[in-house]
């Protein structure tokens, strides 16, 4: 007897090409066919009218476990990303202890196998302390899993550094996870621009991600390392990636819901809740983002869900940290920006949210191919409802979508063949 079984739903599965009404059936945490089903199930779920998808992979979540659990933990992380119906979450090593060895990695996943949610995979630093000095241990945190490497929060600045971390990471074949600011270029807290001016709040310029960027690409067309650009924010970045792209230089990139959604114009309200870094940018910058999701450019979505306590955002906005939570309706949103737009459809969508985020992380994720693991998401399309910060499985409410209403949402979470939510 099958596990599993979920029936008459429009199965999408970006990987291997299928868009059609059809059964899923798992067994012992595996897809075992799809198509119509043969045999019984333990459970059966009767998904007409919905979308069966890979798991959802969200590559840049902040879990804040080790050292900061009041603003969130790996259990509520992970709790918030299958209510928002991802699978599996990549978690940033800006920690306190940040991750850069092995057993910080091991801490990691030993926490999200307690919390039997999503799968949370831990992302390395590519620096001991995320100092910028010296290169972290990563060949022992890879055998320890972590699934890339990144310094986030703080760019690599050191062209020598970077260009070593880029070496070491080609041989071992994993990919570098870069927040593109230059830190000599970072000194505001908001877009650099008119609004900024009108506020009287220090700006921070398009081209402190840009110049990192283009340095970057180059010590990238030296070593021939994976690179990965974390949350793009400004139009000259989306120029860059699809120049790089077009000279066939192995480069991955995301966008994040607010930057697709969002504009600075959002932090006339004085409210921290709009305070993000890279910072909300002007309505051009949103433009070329959402071109760049469109042509393939920005081949990732992915939310830099970023808690914090509600004490840290509850003060003016030129001392509030930096930060926007999404997990729990993260989804919702990206349909709302790029399908109920009309620039996406939902197969186009969810490519980018499953099988072109695995191949950032190299995990056999994203894809519902026979003998791939059960991770799968099912999502009613047309549902509508109302964000309600107050009702998150995460601990956060620093999230400006409050009230929102969006069209489309996940009803069903299933990981490893487990329904861990069902809505």
């Amino acid at each position: 007897m099958n596990d599993l079984l979920i029936t008459n739903g429009r199965v999408i599965d970006p990987a291997s090409g299928c868009d059609e009404v059809a059964d899923v059936t798992v067994a012992r945490g595996f897809i075992r066919a799809i198509g119509k089903a043969r045999g019984k199930a333990k459970r059966t779920i009767d998904a007409s009218g919905m979308i069966v998808c890979p798991g959802l992979i969200d590559l840049h979540v902040h879990c804040r476990e080790p050292g900061h659990e009041e603003e969130e933990t790996i259990a509520t992380a992970a709790a918030a990303a299958v209510v928002g119906g991802f699978t599996t979450i990549c978690a940033m090593p800006n920690t306190h202890p940040p991750q850069d060895n092995e057993t910080a990695i091991l801490y990691v996943l030993q926490r999200m196998a307690r919390a039997s949610k999503a799968r949370v995979l831990p992302v390395g630093c590519i620096t001991k302390g995320r100092q910028g000095e010296e290169l972290a241990e990563m060949a022992l945190m890879l055998d320890a899993g972590a699934v890339a490497f990144s310094d986030d929060g703080e760019g690599v600045a050191g062209s020598s550094i970077m260009q070593r971390a880029l070496q070491y990471t080609r041989m071992i074949g994993v990919s570098i996870m870069q927040h593109c600011q230059d830190p000599g270029l970072f000194a505001g807290v908001m877009n650099s621009g008119p609004v900024a001016v009108r506020l009287g709040l220090g700006g921070i310029a398009a081209s402190g991600e840009q110049i990192m960027l283009r340095r970057d690409l180059e010590l990238v067309q030296r070593t021939g390392a994976r690179y990965h650009v974390m949350h793009v924010s400004t139009a000259g970045s989306v120029e860059l990636i699809r120049q790089a792209k077009a000279a066939g230089l192995p480069i991955t990139a995301e966008a994040t819901p607010h930057h697709l959604l969002l504009t600075d114009a959002a932090c006339m309200q004085f409210d921290p809740n709009y305070k993000v870094n890279p910072p909300l940018r002007s309505f051009d910058d949103v433009q070329a983002l959402r071109r760049g999701v469109i042509d393939g450019t920005i081949d990732c979505l992915a939310t830099d869900h970023a808690p914090h306590a509600k004490e840290e955002k509850e003060i003016e906005f030129a001392l509030a940290p930096f930060g926007i939570v999404s997990l729990d309706c993260a989804l919702g949103l990206y349909a709302k920006a790029m399908v109920h737009s009309g620039l996406l459809d939902w197969p186009d969508l969810i490519a980018r949210l499953t099988v072109n985020p695995a191949a950032v992380i190299n995990r056999p994720l994203g894809t519902l191919r026979q003998n791939a693991p059960a991770d799968i998401t099912i999502i009613d399309p047309g549902k509508r409802w109302t964000v309600n910060v107050d009702a998150f499985a995460s601990k956060a409410r620093n999230c400006p979508y409050n009230r929102w209403r969006l069209k489309g949402r996940a009803v069903a979470t299933i990981v490893g063949g487990e329904v861990k939510f069902q809505r």
